[in-house]
């Protein structure tokens, strides 16, 4: 009779053990985002490392909260709702004539502050997001707003520093 109750117990347990197993790898104490960090040549990251250092701790009444890994190149606030990242690559839409000709519906040309915008809608797996790219600025600096955000918001409170540490020009 005593082996029949260690049996049970076991048998209760391993369904509780995997539970308990399952639940926590579906949470995280940490709710950090990772975010790909860009590989510019070395003049292009000075310039973001500058960026980085002129940054706003608020961005839409948001609190910065840098996404991992950690990095010069790359900025958050609101728990990742606005993602920033300086030195990627030029947008292939940038080039494009249809977004120069106001003729593309899923990507415009703008400015804000004095800093102009490549707006796209982000198609990465950030549904509902929009991904702007500062253009003419000696580098790129990609700014991704989750879905709701106030982007017209966002791009205000960060335009003095992007045109503080980014200079005009051509991004090579």
């Amino acid at each position: 009779m005593n082996s029949f109750r260690h049996r049970h117990r076991t048998f209760i347990g391993l369904p509780a053990l995997a539970l308990l197993i399952t639940a926590t790898g579906c949470s995280s104490a940490d709710d950090t985002t990772s975010t790909p960090v860009p590989s510019p040549d070395a003049k292009v990251t000075e310039l973001c490392q500058n960026l980085d250092k002129v940054l706003p701790a608020e961005v839409d009444g948001e609190s910065r909260e840098d996404p991992e890994p950690a990095s010069a190149l790359t900025a958050g606030w609101g728990n990742s709702a606005i993602i920033l990242r300086c030195g990627v690559e030029q947008p292939p839409k940038m080039v494009d004539p249809k977004v120069a000709t106001g003729n593309d519906p899923e990507a415009i040309g703008g400015g804000v502050n004095g800093v102009r915008w490549l707006m796209e809608t982000a198609t990465d797996g950030d549904a509902g997001a929009v991904r702007f790219t500062s253009a003419l600025r000696r580098a790129y600096v990609e700014v991704t707003v989750a879905k709701g955000g106030n982007t017209s918001t966002v791009l205000v409170d960060l335009a003095s520093a992007i045109k503080k540490a980014i200079p005009e020009g051509i991004a090579n």
